[in-house]
């Protein structure tokens, strides 16, 4: 009988847990910006990843058109992601919604060029595989497109 108390008690102490940690997340703490990035970019990332392996492994196309079509269709998921999830960014009219996605789009050609740019270090410079230096890449570029993210595309007003 006590055990049966005990498990309740643990089972109500992981709910509140884990009702906190949502809270934090998808609340308006401190923080939970950064942890929603990192959560969109990860899900970003690994859309990026596996289109670019499922290509350039699996169906055996070229590294670099591989690569930018898996960044491409990623850049798309997290304009809209960013936007909603992460920085809770509302436009007030169409021209503003089009300077901030034109803006959005160009920093992630920014760095999709970089991107781009360290795969073929890895590749044509280095001759390893091209899947290594996407990983490496893919770590440059979330740290590079937050900074841009936050500082000049969803940059709060006011």
């Amino acid at each position: 009988m006590f055990s049966v108390d005990l498990d309740v008690r643990n089972r109500c102490t992981m709910i509140k847990f884990f009702q906190r940690v949502i809270g934090f997340v998808f609340g308006k703490e401190p923080g939970g910006e950064t942890v929603r990035y990192l959560i969109v970019g990860g899900l970003t990332t690994l859309i990026n990843f596996v289109l670019f392996v499922l290509l350039h492994e699996v169906m055996g196309l070229d590294d670099t058109f591989s690569n930018v079509t898996s960044i491409s269709v990623s850049v798309l998921f997290a304009y809209v992601a960013n936007k909603l999830v992460v920085f809770r960014q509302h436009c007030d009219s169409m021209s503003a919604l089009a300077l901030e996605f034109v803006k959005f789009v160009g920093s992630r050609l920014f760095t999709m060029a970089l991107e781009v740019g360290v795969v073929l270090l890895f590749t044509r410079a280095l001759g390893q595989s091209a899947t290594p230096g996407k990983v490496v890449a893919m770590v440059i570029v979330v740290i590079v497109n937050y900074i841009i993210s936050k500082l000049i595309v969803f940059k709060k007003q006011g």
